[in-house]
């Protein structure tokens, strides 16, 4: 896992697939509650009309370089994900999506509590 101290000095760098293609810029950093690691990136992907938005993808097997992220994902998948404005908010209904896109599991806290916070 990458450490959350150099995930968060990324942010506006270019976030890349493994084939190299350019995906986007990173925004942010989302955690895991149960864990404290950060575990999806924002990406902030712009659309033919020239419309922004995030969207999301996983830090698990991306790699940090001095020029970018690299990601473990294709850029089709990423660009696919559920996505957020560029000031929205990841809502707690929307998490399991989230993780089911890229077939990851989802659980929520003992509680019931979400999974994911921004930091």
């Amino acid at each position: 896992m990458i450490p959350a101290e150099n995930v968060r000095d990324w942010r506006g760098r270019p976030v890349l697939d493994p084939d190299g293609a350019k995906i986007g810029e990173l925004e942010a950093v989302y955690y895991d509650t149960l864990g404290d690691e950060p575990v999806f990136a924002t990406v902030k992907v712009s659309s033919l009309f020239g419309r922004s938005r995030l969207v999301f993808a996983p830090l698990s097997g991306a790699v940090v370089t001095p020029d970018h992220l690299k990601v473990a994902f294709g850029k089709e998948l990423v660009r696919e994900a559920p996505s957020i404005d560029t000031d929205g908010e990841l809502l707690a209904e929307d998490e399991p999506g989230l993780f089911a896109h890229y077939g990851l599991e989802y659980r929520t806290g003992s509680l019931g509590e979400r999974r994911l916070a921004r930091r």
